[in-house]
Order: C-alpha cells, then sequence, then structure tokens
C-alpha cells in the first residue's frame, strides 16, 4: 500500500513540475534562469544590438579623430585601444552574437523541434557573455590602458610592447570562445537529432544548413584561437618565447596560427547571412528558390576551402613564390560557390512576382554591395597587386563591405522579416523604409571613399595622415556619423513594434514557407511539443 501511494505522490510531484515548466517565471528570474530557445534568442538579439551600440560609439571617436589632419581629440595611443576593442567587439559581441540568437530563435521552429537539445548549457553559453565583455572593457580604464595592438593583436605588438591589460583581454577572449563553442555543439545537436519526421537533409530550410556547417567551422577553429591567446600570455608574462625572435621564436608563426582561424571565422560571420538571404528572397518573390541543392554544397564548399586560404593575409612576410601562388589560386576558387550563390539569389528574382518591403529591401542591398566587398577581395587576393594594397585603407573598405553591408544587413533583413512572428505586431513599415535608405546611403558614403583612401595609399590604424587625404577623410566621417545615427531609428522601430500597432497573422509574409509561419503570431512560448508530419 505504502508503495502505490508513494508512486502516486511522485506522480503529482511530476505533474505539477511539469505545469510549472508551462507557466514561466516572471520578471528578472524569467531571464536569468531561462531555458527557453525563444528567451535565450532574444537574450542574444538584444546584447549584440547594445553591442553594436558600444562597437559603433568606439568607431565614431576614430572618425571624429580622422575628421582633420593632426592630432585633435584622443592621443595616439588611446585612439589604437579604439581601433582594437571596436574590432573586437563588432566581430565577438555584435555579428556573432546575433546569428547565434537568430539560430535559437528560428532553428527549433523550422524543424519542428520543442527546444534546443541542450537547453541548460543554451543559458550557461549566453550568460557567460556579459561577463567576457565586461572583462574586457574594463582593460580601458586599467593603468597602461586596454588593448592597444589591433583587433588581430599581431606579435611583438600584443607579447612585447602590450600593457598588462593584456591578460584580461586573453581571458575575455576564452570566455567567448567557450560561449561560442557551447553554442555551435547545441546547434549540431539540435539539427542532427531533433528534426521532424519526414525532414530528410535535403528538406532542411537553408538557415538550418548554413547554421550546422557554421557550427563544425566553429568547433574547429575557436580552440586554434585559444591556442594563440595563450601562447601570446605566456610569452608576455611566463618568459616563453613562442613569438619573440631573441628567444627562438618566430613572430610570423603567429600570424599563421591567427590566420588559420581568423579566415574561416569570416565565413563563420558570413554563411548565416547566405541562410538569412535564401530564406527572404522566395518569400518576396513568390518563387522557390533557384537550385537549392546547389546553394547546399556551395555553402559546404566554402567551408572547406575557407581553411585553405589563410595566409592570403600573409604575402608581405616574404614567403616563397610557390607558396604566394597556392594561396593565391585557393582565395579565387573561393569565388566560384560565392558566384553560385550570387547567381542563384539573382535567378529568384528573376521573373518573380517582387514586392520590395522592408526585409527584401536589405537583401537585395546585401546582393549588390556584398558583391562589391566580393570583389575588391578578389583584388587583395592578386599577389603583386596585394603587396600595394596590404595594410591600406582598401583592406578596410573591403573587410566594412563584407561584414558590414554583408553580415549587418543581413541581420537587420532577418529582424524585418521575423519580428511579426516575435512580438505578434506588424513593424511600422515606413520607419523601417526610412531606415533602410538612410543606412544603404551612409554606409556607401562611409566606406566607399576608403577605397580610393587605399589606392593613394593611406595606411590603416593611424591617428593622423597627410594633407592629401583630408576631404575624403572628411566625407567617410560624415557617412561614419550619419550611419550611427541612422540605427536608432531601427531601435525605434524594433520598440514600437514590441509595444503595439497592427496585429500579425500567422502568416504575414504572402510567399513565405516553413514551418515557423504554421505557428501563431507571436510564437508561443512552447512550440512543437508534438512534431509536425513533414509530407
Amino acid at each position: 500500500m505504502n508503495a502505490i501511494t508513494r508512486e502516486a505522490n511522485m506522480d503529482a510531484e511530476h505533474v505539477d513540475a511539469h505545469d510549472e515548466h508551462q507557466a514561466h517565471a516572471t520578471g528578472i528570474k524569467r531571464w536569468l534562469f531561462t531555458t527557453n530557445h525563444k528567451d535565450i534568442g532574444t537574450l542574444y538579439l538584444w546584447f549584440s544590438f547594445i553591442m553594436f551600440l558600444v562597437g559603433g560609439a568606439m568607431a565614431m571617436v576614430i572618425r571624429a579623430e580622422l575628421f582633420q589632419p593632426g592630432l585633435q581629440l584622443v592621443e595616439p595611443n588611446f585612439f589604437n585601444q579604439m581601433t582594437t576593442v571596436h574590432g573586437l567587439i563588432m566581430v565577438f559581441g555584435a555579428v556573432m552574437p546575433a546569428f547565434t540568437g537568430l539560430a535559437n530563435w528560428l532553428i527549433p521552429m523550422m524543424i519542428g523541434a520543442p527546444d534546443m537539445a541542450l537547453p541548460r548549457m543554451n543559458n550557461w553559453s549566453f550568460w557567460i557573455l556579459p561577463f567576457a565583455f565586461a572583462i574586457l572593457l574594463s582593460s580601458l580604464f586599467m593603468e597602461g590602458g586596454g588593448p592597444n595592438f589591433g583587433w588581430t593583436f599581431y606579435a611583438p605588438l600584443s607579447t612585447t610592447f602590450s600593457p598588462d591589460s593584456t591578460a584580461l583581454f586573453v581571458f575575455s577572449i576564452h570566455i567567448m570562445g567557450i560561449s561560442s563553442i557551447m553554442g555551435a555543439i547545441n546547434v549540431i545537436v539540435t539539427i542532427v537529432n531533433m528534426r521532424a519526421p519526414g525532414m530528410t537533409w535535403m528538406k532542411l530550410p537553408l538557415f538550418v544548413w548554413t547554421w550546422l556547417i557554421t557550427a563544425f567551422l566553429l568547433i574547429a577553429v575557436m580552440p586554434v584561437l585559444a591556442g594563440v591567446v595563450t601562447m601570446v600570455l605566456t610569452d608576455k608574462f611566463f618568459g616563453t618565447s613562442f613569438f619573440d625572435a631573441a628567444g627562438g621564436g618566430d613572430p610570423v608563426m603567429f600570424q599563421h596560427i591567427f590566420w588559420f582561424f581568423g579566415h574561416p571565422e569570416v565565413y563563420i560571420m558570413i554563411l548565416p547571412s547566405f541562410g538569412i538571404i535564401s530564406a527572404i528572397l522566395p518569400t518576396f518573390s513568390r518563387k522557390r528558390l533557384f537550385g537549392y541543392s546547389s546553394m547546399v554544397y556551395a555553402t559546404a564548399s566554402i567551408a572547406i576551402l575557407s581553411f585553405l586560404v589563410w595566409a592570403h593575409h600573409m604575402f608581405t612576410t616574404g614567403m616563397p613564390v610557390f607558396a604566394e601562388l597556392f594561396f593565391m589560386y585557393c582565395t579565387m576558387l573561393i569565388a566560384v560557390p560565392t558566384g553560385v550563390k550570387v547567381f542563384n539569389w539573382v535567378a529568384t528574382m528573376w521573373r518573380g512576382s517582387l514586392t520590395f518591403e522592408t526585409p527584401m529591401l536589405f537583401s537585395i542591398a546585401f546582393i549588390i554591395l556584398f558583391t562589391i566587398g566580393g570583389f575588391s577581395g578578389l583584388m587583395l587576393a592578386i599577389t603583386p597587386v596585394d603587396f600595394q594594397y596590404h595594410d591600406t585603407y582598401f583592406v578596410v573598405a573591403h573587410f566594412h563591405y563584407v561584414l558590414v553591408t554583408g553580415a549587418i544587413f543581413s541581420i537587420m533583413a532577418a529582424a524585418y522579416y521575423w519580428l511579426p512572428k516575435w512580438t505578434g505586431h506588424m513593424y511600422d513599415e515606413k520607419l523601417g523604409k526610412i531606415h533602410f535608405w538612410c543606412s544603404v546611403i551612409s554606409v556607401n558614403v562611409l566606406f566607399f571613399p576608403m577605397h580610393f583612401l587605399g589606392l593613394a595609399g593611406m595606411p590603416r590604424r593611424i591617428p593622423d595622415y597627410a594633407i592629401q587625404f583630408a576631404d575624403v577623410n572628411q566625407i567617410v566621417s560624415i557617412g561614419g556619423f550619419a550611419f550611427g545615427l541612422s540605427q536608432l531609428i531601427f531601435l525605434a522601430v524594433v520598440l514600437k513594434c514590441i509595444k503595439g500597432g497592427e496585429k500579425a497573422p500567422a502568416k504575414p509574409w504572402d510567399g513565405a514557407e516553413g514551418l515557423e509561419w504554421t505557428l501563431p503570431s507571436p510564437a508561443p512560448y512552447h512550440s512543437f511539443s508534438t512534431p509536425p508530419e513533414i509530407k
């Protein structure tokens, strides 16, 4: 009799626990302890936007200093700290967490899963991030200042000539890397094990495919970054000489290890963009995506090739001609799968019934401007020409066309596209379009003239410059401030949409396809408790 009573009590406890899971905690507790993929996705997205504004403020310091030749506002050392921390925050704090937030929100809904596979690890992978960036930013207030050696922290600048706060920089990079690896493991396990019955590999939405491939890249290269920052730490504080020529080390070895991480990292920040654009274009073209399987193979090819091209950042280090040729040809090879993607996107729009809502505008701008970034990348791939472009503003222009008009524009397109599903309200289309036009005009005023500065020989990462570059730098700075201010319109659109507005139907866009549009808007706290059948 006792055993039966005990079993009944355990059943009741189990039911209570389940009910409690349904009626989630409220207030601060909800956000601190949540294991729900939608909550964690929201945390990632807000965190990345805050970091975007912080990194943007640092870019404004850089552009204000460069508005005129001569030293205007800040000391050269502080200028170097701004360029370094701006790069680190934008890469690890703005772009990567934004994509992770989108993955958290969308992957379970797209594959018909109830949640991510490892929900507690998911919570942990987010909550260590604010601490990592608090550590990094606190280094700016230490004696000797923050990291001042560029976001690529080349030795010996980071090992011999750096401030003591380098230890904090290394520690924060380790924490960011741990967060990325946990997020990547979670994505892989979720996609492999939790797809709805009938969702075969070649039925996966392209956003899910691009994230699956990105997750493998993260797991492959984050330990390389961890290794190289640890070597920097021991060189600086523990008397090793991995990168110190006086002790038998080699500073060029640093570049080899760093770029073996750094080049796949660039693709980690752009592959999910390809998935986003491949979801949005068919919707507003009212057509199926052209060449689905070739898009999947192209994404995988880009990921594999990204491991073979790292030394194209190092043509001027005096490597043998054979190696220069190898890396030049491999780099040009990456243009092939990327070209396939651009062709497929254009073919998707060809003869479609196009409408130009804000997500579509950002997607079209992405294709045009990202392609400009790709072309300037091909120019940098040609070894003899790279000798001229290396370490000039031409590289800065190329890099930002890929990451701002590439990664960040696609994140904005995604935000506009899925906001109705997240909030249950339609965003203000007119404000969205104002945000788009302000952003797209200012971003070109900001970055396009940099190509000419670079071709004329202006080096990057300098707080002062020759008088002949003054006019173009003024134009660039004006574009920079305009672009920064435009993002406040984006903030206004999002806040307005969260507060209220026209009710969004389950499927706010005519041509939208995918499991997430079968859920009501806003998406319920727990979705797909029973997996849908895929026909």
